[in-house]
């Protein structure tokens, strides 16, 4: 397919036309983004820097958190510049540029989410045979297959995308490049190609889902056979993970799992799975962890320590 186009930047609508309300927006999603930073580099210098490192949870956990922040920086910095924008507008290389970085990390994120669950699964229902099961070989290879799953799961997408004709308008009803809105002012027939990306972004995280709520059912009727404390804390962990999983897959579901149309509600949706929900995470998985909540604690007295000493 020859790829052709006479437009050279698309405008971005954003999420409201009333200053009040971006300048409100402006604050807030910059509060946000503070705290994505500051709690995911906070949780990945803590384990990176503690033996929770050679622990397989913690291991994807450090990951994860470099993930979220990658992921959030794909939008939430043009965000936060256009909401003070009269105009807001973004290249065409950009735009395609943004759409393959938010899949390919998105996807990246999915998949790790998945090893984490796998991870659980194992120690909840295999605990003599854990070590053996997650040795840091195999670690090593879960987190190399996110990174080859977001690469397949992106780049068609944008392969496809590229080779679109847009020639007239370019007005896109979002804060960011996304797919659907995209199919919207491209001109030619993008029924197809609508099917196919619901096929590779859609189903792609309903199955994820699927298999994800699965490996808690398991793990809630292997949980039968512990006692009231083991159950206690296998739950505090495993409840975290449903809560992030929850957070990013729902919202995504929606989105993605339905014709290749748009809706006023999709730019409220994205919010949660492009900024609320890696913001969330970190919380999630410390408030209720005591490990990771030691090991924050042991560096920041390392770092107090040695800001006095040097001092």
């Amino acid at each position: 397919m020859e790829c052709q186009r006479n437009i050279s930047e698309f405008l971005l609508l954003g999420l409201s036309s009333k200053q009040n309300i971006e300048v409100f927006c402006f604050m807030f999603f910059l509060f946000c983004y503070f705290t994505i930073l500051s709690w995911n580099l906070l949780i990945l210098f803590s384990i990176r820097c503690s033996s929770l490192f050679n622990q397989p949870m913690y291991y994807f956990l450090s990951h994860l958190s470099s993930m979220d922040i990658c992921y959030t920086s794909c939008v939430t910095p043009k965000l936060i510049g256009d909401l003070l924008a009269g105009r807001k507008t973004i290249s065409y290389t950009n735009c395609m540029l943004q759409v393959f970085v938010m899949h390919f990390f998105g996807m990246i994120e999915i998949l790790i989410l998945t090893a984490m669950a796998f991870d659980r699964c194992v120690a909840i229902c295999k605990p003599l045979h854990y070590m053996v099961i997650m040795s840091r070989n195999r670690c090593h290879i879960f987190i190399w297959a996110s990174w080859v799953g977001g690469v397949a799961h992106s780049f068609p997408q944008v392969m496809m995308l590229v080779c679109l004709p847009f020639c007239g308008p370019n007005e896109l009803d979002h804060y960011y490049c996304d797919i659907f809105p995209l199919l919207k002012v491209a001109c030619t027939d993008t029924y197809i190609t609508g099917v196919l990306m619901v096929a590779n972004s859609g189903m792609v995280a309903f199955v994820i889902f699927v298999l994800l709520f699965g490996s808690y059912v398991v793990i809630l009727f292997t949980l039968r056979n512990y006692s009231a404390e083991g159950r206690r804390k296998a739950l505090s962990t495993c409840g975290s993970h449903i809560s992030v999983v929850i957070l990013f897959f729902g919202p995504s579901i929606f989105v993605y799992l339905r014709p290749p149309t748009t809706f006023p509600e999709d730019k409220i949706f994205a919010l949660f799975y492009t900024i609320i929900a890696p913001m969330f995470n970190p919380l999630i998985y410390t408030l209720r962890n005591t490990e990771m909540k030691s090991a924050i604690k042991k560096v920041w007295c390392q770092m107090t320590f040695f800001g006095e000493k040097n001092n």
